[in-house]
């Protein structure tokens, strides 16, 4: 039987190891899934046959080249086309929700995640100069320690950043920038939806 000490040491590892977990990348674990019970439903009479409707895709907004969604969206699209992934769309409201967590950080510009429904990366920079672009970039150049074969981050490196932009099933976009107060810095924050990142999953 293990000693009271000997628990007390597992415990006090075990406690730092969800430290590292939450201020290193995202993770999150999917929901587990519980069938339904089988239910016999009654036959009914077959539906009168109607005229196929005419599909007419979403039209999504356009943004000018240089615009601040483009900033983000650009960087992001050109790894994941790199991968034969298909592309993301910005999203007005998972900017809106960005934009309400970079707010909360205005005056810390502490890197804490939200732990909303959505996937997220984040950003901090000292200074006021911090563009989108370089912000992005520094995700995806996480890919450099990315191993697919094991789906694992090699070394000391992190790369969930980098799966998170190019997790397959994501299709959503929005980001938020926000300078913090008394010159703490830079925080930039993009959330995804669907998001990725799913403990033991691969991105693509």
């Amino acid at each position: 039987m293990a000693t009271t000490s000997s628990m007390t040491q597992v415990i006090i590892f075990a406690i730092s190891l969800l430290l590292v977990a939450v201020h290193a990348d995202y993770y999150r674990q999917r929901p587990p899934v519980t069938p339904s019970p089988y239910v016999p439903h009654p036959r009914l009479p077959l539906p009168t046959p109607r005229p196929k409707p005419v599909y007419h895709p979403p039209t999504t907004p356009r943004y000018p080249a240089g615009s601040f969604p483009r900033l983000f969206i650009d960087p992001h699209n050109a790894v994941r086309s790199s991968l034969g992934l298909p592309p993301l769309v910005w999203d007005g409201r998972l900017a809106n929700y960005a934009t309400w967590w970079a707010n909360q950080r205005r005056y810390d510009c502490s890197l804490t995640h939200s732990t909303g429904p959505y996937g997220e990366n984040l950003f901090w920079g000292s200074g006021s100069d911090w563009k989108p672009g370089f912000a992005v970039q520094s995700w995806i150049v996480e890919g450099r320690t990315y191993n697919y074969n094991t789906n694992s981050c090699e070394g000391s490196g992190m790369c969930g950043h980098y799966t998170q932009i190019v997790w397959r099933d994501t299709k959503r976009l929005g980001c938020a920038s926000v300078v913090c107060e008394n010159g703490a810095g830079v925080f930039i924050t993009c959330n995804y939806d669907p998001p990725g990142n799913y403990v033991g999953e691969k991105p693509y």
